[in-house]
Order: C-alpha cells, then structure tokens, then sequence
C-alpha cells in the first residue's frame, strides 16, 4: 500500500507527480542563497550569457509538462492491468525495471540529442532553444522546444515504460527519479556531498561542458549514465577547478 492509493490512482499519481517533484526541487534551488563558492558560472556570466528571460523558461517548461501530462496519462491509463487482484512486482523486480528503463532512456536520449545536434535544421529551429540557457539552471531543467520536449522527454519516456514492463506505480518512482536528476544535472551549483555527483559521472558539470561551446559537439548523455558518449567517443573529461574570483569551473581536458 502506498499514501496516495485511497486518494488517487496509480495512473494519475504518474502523471501529476513528477511534475510536483519537478518544481519543488527546482523551487528548492531557486531558493537557496547565492553560494557563489559553489556556483560553476558567476551570476553576472547568468544575466549576461543567457539568452531568454526567467519567464519565458517557466512558461516553455509548463508548456512541456502539459504536453508530457496529456501522453503520460493517455499511456498509463491505456496500459492499465483491468484485474482486480493487481500484484506489485517484488522488489528486486522493480529495481531490476527501473534499471532497464534508465538504460533505455538514456540509450534513446543520446540518439535522438546527438542528431539534433547533427542536423542542422533540427539545431537551428528546434534544439538550440535549449542551447539559449549558455548558464543552465535548475528550472531550465525542461526548458525545451515543444517538439524536442514531445521527443526526447516524452516518447523517451514512454518508450522506457514499455521496454521495461513496469506497472503505473513503479513508474511513479521512476519518473520521478528521472526529474529529480535532470533539474540536478541543469542546477548550475557543485554541492558538497550531493549524491549525484558521488554515483553518476553523467552530473552537473558533465552536463555543463555540453551548454558550452568547446563542449558542444560532446557529452550528449542523459540523464544517467555516459556508456554512449564512451563508446563512440563523444565523452569529454573535465577538470573542476578554482576560479580566482570564487566559484568553481569545469574545464574540458584539451587532447
């Protein structure tokens, strides 16, 4: 039994819930003080570098969740188990779901964001709507093209359910986990002791080294692992290191 089970079904917790998740750890960081020992770019280099204001991010990410809304419930509930008797998976089965999903995920994403970068249509009228946040951060996490949002997030994660087998509710902490991680990877602040950055080589400054522009054409992995990038040597390392000034940066390892 889980919290929302007498209240909301599986099918609809799905669908509202990672778009819940999404603003509160967003909001989370959108609220903490400035932290400029932490921060991989200066806030002047956010103001000056950036090239959409705070309002159109909110409004293109609320646009995305929309649409992502309307699939995710269409999905889950035509794939509904009708039976009454509706047995979780145990769970190590669900972990092992969970997994396969991420792989799959991560697999499509990389595909499908390295040819948008590869097209030079695709880049110019889609893709590059993203690429206006040169600072990311952590509400930007989705800011997107609605038809790179329909794409990459949404049949991504459409397809990750399906090729894994999970139920509605395991997918619930699936999509969750996946939000979670994304506003991470775009949060822009290198934490002490952020689990992220102590289980995932693919984290925030790995992400960081594509929105610049010697790492464009790098690091198209998301947003879990970087097997993809490795293998077909798209992958480029990086050194944190101190800037005078305070704060930190990733600087791509030339060679």
């Amino acid at each position: 039994m889980v919290f929302w089970e007498d209240y909301v079904s599986d099918e609809v917790m799905g669908t509202i819930a990672p778009i819940v998740v999404y603003w509160i750890y967003a909001g989370f960081y959108q609220l903490l003080p400035p932290l400029d020992n932490y921060r991989l770019h200066t806030k002047r280099d956010k103001e000056q570098k950036n090239l959409v204001p705070f309002s159109a991010v909110v409004k293109g990410v609320l646009l995305q969740q929309l649409l992502q809304a309307i699939v995710a419930l269409s999905l889950l509930t035509a794939t509904r188990n009708v039976s009454e008797d509706v047995v979780q998976p145990s769970i190590p089965k669900q972990v092992f779901q969970i997994l396969i999903a991420m792989f799959v995920m991560d697999t499509w994403q990389y595909f499908v964001h390295r040819y948008m970068h590869q097209n030079k249509f695709l880049y110019r009228h889609v893709h590059s709507q993203h690429h206006r946040l040169v600072v990311p951060y952590a509400v930007g996490a989705l800011y997107n093209h609605p038809i790179e949002g329909l794409l990459l997030d949404t049949v991504g994660g459409a397809i990750s359910y399906l090729v894994s087998g999970m139920t509605a509710r395991t997918a619930v902490v699936f999509f969750c986990f996946a939000v979670v991680k994304t506003v991470d990877d775009h949060c822009g602040l290198w934490l002490p002791g952020n689990i992220f950055h102590l289980f995932f080589q693919n984290n925030t400054a790995y992400h960081d080294i594509h929105h610049q522009l010697q790492g464009v054409k790098y690091n198209y992995s998301q947003p879990f692992f970087c097997v993809w990038d490795k293998l077909l040597q798209t992958y480029k390392p990086f050194n944190l290191v101190r800037r005078p000034e305070g704060g930190l940066e990733a600087r791509p390892v030339k060679g």
